[in-house]
């Protein structure tokens, strides 16, 4: 059993020419993609097995990335269902030069666990070992009962 500090990722994309839409800032549909595949990473630390995402929440993008600047991508687990992960995802435009932060969208992905046959498998309960997971815990699930 993981415990959820020990499924916090942090990713980093720097935004190239290829990731820019006509506006020069990062495409949001590779937002999405990057999003994506960091949750599954922090679902798949937790359950052991392979994850595929099953629910997306809605997106927000409060501002653009522009080119040449980084993308941060956090996401922890803080939730666990009989074969479901729930992953909260934070974005941030990252300045590559003095690494300030802003966040520019936030939201929460479902996964669920499966094994070779793509047939869903249980996953264990998710520890709350510290001050620092409980708090991680608590501010995703009141970031989820404000949408």
């Amino acid at each position: 059993m993981a415990s959820i500090s020990e499924t916090h990722i942090e990713n980093r994309e720097r935004v190239q020419p290829d990731d820019t839409n006509n506006y020069g800032t990062a495409h949001g549909g590779n937002i999405v993609k990057w999003m994506d595949e960091v949750g599954a990473m922090s679902a798949m630390r937790h359950a052991g097995e392979s994850c595929v995402t099953v629910h997306v929440d809605g997106f927000n993008f409060k501002r653009p990335v522009p080119q040449g600047d980084t993308c941060l991508i956090e996401s922890y687990a803080y939730e666990t269902g009989q074969t479901s992960i729930r992953v909260r995802l934070q974005v941030y435009r990252e300045y590559p030069r003095t690494g300030e932060r802003e966040q520019t969208t936030e939201t929460h992905f479902v996964f669920v666990a499966i094994d070779e046959n793509n047939t869903p498998v249980d996953v264990p309960d998710l520890a709350v070992e510290s001050d620092r997971c409980r708090q991680l815990r608590d501010e995703a699930l009141d970031r989820e009962s404000d949408d």
